[in-house]
């Protein structure tokens, strides 16, 4: 059965993030993530974590436009990421995480497509070194323009798959967000199938809305049996926004419709 996570920042808004991880694990869930450490008490996670033996699969590096941790378009930007990727795998480390989230940033309107892509390798391709010693993983995310981010330089999972290609390190991975890439590309499955060998992370939510996996266009349970199929071994990340009131319930549903 393949591993699924609950991204704890869509969850829950009334519970602090340590009451969170608990409620999480009675539900039946084994691994949380969550978006930025700089607004959390991670001693308090911490202990969370080791008390419920819930593992922490990935958290995230910088920001989508690139303001919090630098961007990868921005050739300048490089030093500051590569400072901001030291100090969250310390964090991660501290919290037994091995996996962070990348994003690239917004466009640059004064440089073109190439230059942008060329500029994301470049970087990555130094990161590799920090990743190496550190065994740690990065997954690059792209992200939808038409809905959610608009501006966000990155938004083909094909572009994604050329740069992670270039890189060429297994620390180096893709996360296929399949709300974000539903939206921007479509045919799931065969992308999936193509790319399986450099897929590190999935995230997850019901398209339109960005709410429950099994109210939406997506079937999901058919994606699931094709990860089995395929033998991915990493997490299925929720990063939904529940419709549902009761979220607990929400989160049980969402167990039992990908488990089906």
């Amino acid at each position: 059965m393949i591993k699924i996570d609950v991204c704890i920042d869509t969850v829950f808004p009334e519970l602090k993030d340590e009451e969170k991880i608990e409620k999480v694990k009675e539900i039946g869930y084994q691994c949380v993530e969550f978006w930025f450490h700089d607004n959390k008490n991670v001693e308090a996670i911490a202990k969370a974590l080791k008390n419920s033996q819930v593992k922490l699969n990935n958290l995230v590096v910088n920001s989508p436009d690139g303001s919090r941790g630098g961007s990868l378009v921005k050739k300048e930007d490089q030093q500051t990421y590569l400072e901001r990727l030291k100090y969250v795998i310390s964090i991660a480390k501290s919290l037994d995480c091995n996996m962070g989230i990348t994003c690239t940033g917004n466009s640059i309107p004064d440089l073109s497509k190439s230059q942008m892509m060329d500029n994301i390798i470049e970087t990555l391709s130094m990161a590799c070194d920090i990743l190496e010693k550190e065994c740690f993983t990065l997954v690059l995310e792209p992200l939808n323009t038409l809905v959610n981010h608009k501006g966000y330089f990155l938004d083909s999972a094909t572009d994604a798959a050329e740069i992670i290609r270039k890189v060429n390190n297994q620390r180096v991975k893709l996360l296929y967000d399949i709300y974000h890439m539903q939206i921007m590309q479509g045919n799931l499955c065969s992308f999936i199938e193509k790319n399986i060998d450099i897929i590190g992370h999935f995230h997850s939510a019901g398209v339109p809305g960005r709410h429950e996996l099994f109210d939406g266009e997506i079937h999901y349970p058919f994606i699931m049996k094709l990860l089995e199929k395929l033998g991915y071994k990493g997490c299925f990340g929720l990063e939904y926004m529940p419709a549902m009131d009761d979220h607990a319930l929400s989160l049980k549903k969402t167990l039992e419709y990908l488990t089906i």
